[in-house]
């Protein structure tokens, strides 16, 4: 099963367990962290299903191409992490 972890920033607005999902691709491992954990969803992701514009997804420590289908493939063994990209001076 793929492991997916979310950074401690946005822990402080969710409490988000490191999750076990079993996914294809990184739309079908959120999806499952999703199910449990609903209100974690418009964190992550715009009102068109898209990654947020300050939110950066990495598998097996490469950053997703596909930040609108999410159609990046995940491995049985594969680490994702999800990450608020955090800006300003």
């Amino acid at each position: 099963m793929a492991t997916v972890r979310f950074t401690a920033n946005l822990q402080r607005h969710l409490a988000v367990p490191e999750c076990a999902v079993d996914a294809g691709t990184v739309r079908s491992a959120l999806d499952s962290v999703f199910r449990d954990h609903p209100r974690l969803r418009s964190y992550v992701l715009d009102d068109q299903g898209r990654v947020r514009q300050h939110v950066a997804i990495f598998v097996d420590g490469t950053q997703i191409r596909d930040r609108q289908a999410l159609s990046d493939p995940v491995a049985t063994h594969s680490e994702i992490y999800v990450i608020q990209a955090l800006s300003g001076g």
